[in-house]
């Protein structure tokens, strides 16, 4: 990922002052003069990155997802720099619509016999199961629901696609991996006659990247912590 916004970024006119890894991770003692920091890392590293962002007074973007148990911390540690974060498990403008999407799909489908599932398709490579994407969209279809209260990781040959579920609050999120897959949600709701699908697939990370970029343009002078809801002017 950070290839791809190394190139777009360069394309839109920035300048790239630091690059940082888990080899040589960003710290405060090889700090960098810069107007925003852009984090796709790992869960570990990026709570590091996190903070010392936040101590070094650089507003930061954050794409890694793994790390949201610890986020009550994270955003006491903004409080206490004064600092400016913002996260979102994806920056893709299609899949922060099909989100709202979801969400109205769902509210239309309260008090009908559907039962609703996610499937996530992502590459081998992809370390957290279910994807931070899938577990937002979870988010907001319970939020938008009448009778879901949850999710829960699901086996494929058990629970996918099975209309009679033991849970009936409990949404499904069945995750795969294959390779070569940049990333594809499906959200389901499935009855004994029919199949109603909402699908987003990516096609290449080009639009995680560009929508990364956009967000750190959006973030500069900016504190507080903020999602794509804000950027795109969404209701929450």
């Amino acid at each position: 990922m950070g290839q791809i916004i190394e190139k777009l970024a360069n394309q839109r006119g920035h300048q790239i002052v630091g690059k940082f890894d888990s080899k040589t991770p960003y710290s405060t003692e090889n700090h960098v003069q810069a107007d925003v920091a852009i984090e796709f890392s790992s869960p570990e590293l990026a709570l590091q990155h996190i903070n010392c962002c936040f101590k070094n007074q650089i507003p930061v973007v954050v794409g890694t997802t793994g790390w949201y148990n610890e986020f009550d911390q994270i955003k006491q540690n903004r409080i206490q720099h004064n600092g400016a974060l913002f996260t979102a498990t994806n920056f893709s403008l299609g899949v922060n619509l099909f989100f709202e999407m979801g969400k109205q799909l769902t509210k239309i489908m309260n008090g009908y016999n559907y039962q609703c599932v996610i499937h996530e398709i992502h590459h081998t490579e992809k370390k957290d199961a279910p994807s931070g994407t899938a577990i937002t969209l979870a988010e907001n279809v319970i939020k938008s629901s009448s009778t879901l209260n949850h999710w829960e990781l699901a086996d494929r040959l058990q629970e996918f696609n099975t209309h009679d579920s033991q849970d009936q609050n409990a949404l499904p999120i069945y995750a795969e991996r294959q390779p070569n897959v940049p990333g594809t949600h499906i959200l389901s709701f499935e009855s004994s006659v029919d199949s109603i699908k909402l699908e987003h697939e990516a096609k290449n990370r080009e639009g995680f990247a560009i929508g990364a970029i956009v967000a750190a343009e959006w973030l500069i002078g900016k504190t507080g912590v903020f999602g794509m809801s804000d950027l795109l002017n969404f209701e929450n």
